[in-house]
């Protein structure tokens, strides 16, 4: 059945389309950020890291029969936890900055992975985390998607232009008296909601690509922020839904999808940009 029939009736792919949207939203607006501040790395990180506060919730919940402790209450402690971390580091160690957060990354998923192992019985909710299943989002899934956007929205909304500022010019930043550190701190603790709410999108594994490509092709054909984040959103929205489209028609996961899709059409978005730029006028 071809996908626009399928989704008129299959409450799935509805549902699964509505959180590609959802998401969209929050993804589009903070990758702007990440990608301008030139912290793409240090989202990674977080992505990565989650994996430690999803193995030990995951096996908390099971040995102790907590069925209520989600494993993404653990995503959310162990993003926020390692932000705030990483975000120290930068701060206050940046001759060592990269090896240190390479050590973070590899050690949550290293304590993630061991306690996956210790965990009792089979463990299949762990490949959606690790690469997404968007056709398995719940309505309660569309509700926490929803709340961390307006979260997002919110925070964005009272500290536009100070974000601004700290992403452009952090010297600036502390000429006019910001306080760079909380700024800088609250920006990667945003980071880290936004990496949770993708994880139910395209998984742990994904997430980035997801976070990142889309902001990084409206970065090349604008130069104005709030363009670039609107444009970001928009192509951001357009993956997730074109992503899904040919994943249920190629039968292929949906997250890998979404992400090559998005890789696709950066490349193309390259090559138009280059091809624009050596063309004689």
């Amino acid at each position: 059945m071809p996908f626009f029939e399928a989704l008129q009736t299959n409450f799935f792919l509805q549902m699964a389309l509505l959180a590609g949207l959802l998401s969209s939203v929050a993804s589009g607006i903070i990758g702007s950020f990440v990608v301008v501040k030139r912290i793409i790395f240090i989202a990674g990180s977080i992505a990565h890291s989650i994996l430690c506060g999803l193995g030990f919730f995951l096996w908390l919940g099971r040995t102790y029969d907590l069925p209520w402790l989600h494993p993404i209450y653990g995503a959310f402690l162990a993003a926020i936890g390692s932000a705030l971390l990483i975000g120290h580091i930068h701060l206050k160690h940046r001759q060592r900055e990269d090896a240190v957060i390479a050590t973070i990354w590899s050690t949550g998923m290293a304590i993630g992975v061991i306690f996956v192992s210790l965990t009792p019985g089979q463990t299949p909710e762990l490949m959606n985390f690790l690469f997404g299943n968007i056709l398995w989002v719940s309505s309660l899934d569309l509700y926490l998607l929803l709340f961390l956007d307006l979260v997002i929205l919110g925070f964005i909304g009272i500290y536009y232009s100070r974000f601004l500022i700290l992403c452009f010019d952090e010297e600036q930043a502390h000429m006019q008296g910001l306080a760079v550190r909380r700024l800088y701190l609250l920006l990667l603790s945003l980071v880290a909601i936004t990496v949770v709410l993708l994880i139910q999108i395209i998984g742990i594994i994904l997430a980035i690509a997801l976070l990142t490509l889309p902001a990084t092709i409206a970065s090349l054909f604008t130069k104005k922020f709030s363009s670039m984040i609107f444009l970001a959103i928009i192509l951001c929205a357009s993956f997730n839904s074109l992503g899904i489209g040919l994943s249920y028609q190629l039968d292929w996961p949906s997250g890998a999808t979404i992400a090559l899709t998005a890789a696709f059409f950066y490349f193309l978005s390259l090559f138009i940009k280059n091809k624009k730029i050596t063309s004689p006028t």
